[in-house]
C-alpha cells in the first residue's frame, strides 16, 4: 500500500533560515542532511518536493463560480505543509518508521501518514 508523508516544519531550523539554521551544531546540521538522504535513497520511497515557505502562497477559492486568490497560505505558518514523501510499505507500522526518521518530527514539527487513495 501507498501512505503520503505530509511533513510539517513547525519550528524545525531551515538552512533557508540562517539564523534558525545556525542553533543547530554542525553534527546536527550534517545529521539532517544525512537523515534526508538516506530516506531518499530508501527502497520504495519515492521524494517529493521541497515546498515553498508558507508566506509564497496563494490560496485559491471558488465562490459562486468566481476565482479567488488570496496571498498567503490557507493556515498559520506553524501548520503548513512543507514537503512529503510517498512510501510503499508492507504496513502502516512501516510507514510510521519512516516518518520517524524525518528530522522535522523530532526538530520542532512533525510528520503527518496517510495511505493513498485511489479514486478513479
Amino acid at each position: 500500500m501507498k501512505y503520503v508523508l505530509l511533513i510539517y516544519q513547525g519550528t524545525t531550523p531551515l538552512p533557508s533560515s540562517p539564523e534558525a539554521w545556525a542553533t543547530l551544531s554542525e553534527d546536527e546540521q550534517k545529521a539532517v542532511w544525512t537523515d534526508y538522504s538516506s530516506i531518499n535513497n530508501t527502497p520504495g520511497v519515492e521524494p517529493g518536493l521541497p515546498l515553498g515557505l508558507p508566506e509564497q502562497a496563494t490560496t485559491v477559492r471558488v465562490k459562486d463560480g468566481k476565482t479567488e486568490a488570496t496571498e498567503g497560505p490557507f493556515v498559520d505558518r506553524m501548520g503548513a505543509v512543507g514537503g512529503y514523501f510517498v512510501i510503499e510499505a508492507d504496513s502502516i507500522d512501516a510507514a510510521v518508521e519512516l516518518a520517524s526518521r524525518v528530522p522535522a518530527a523530532r526538530l520542532g514539527g512533525a510528520v503527518e501518514v496517510r495511505p493513498a487513495e485511489s479514486y478513479w
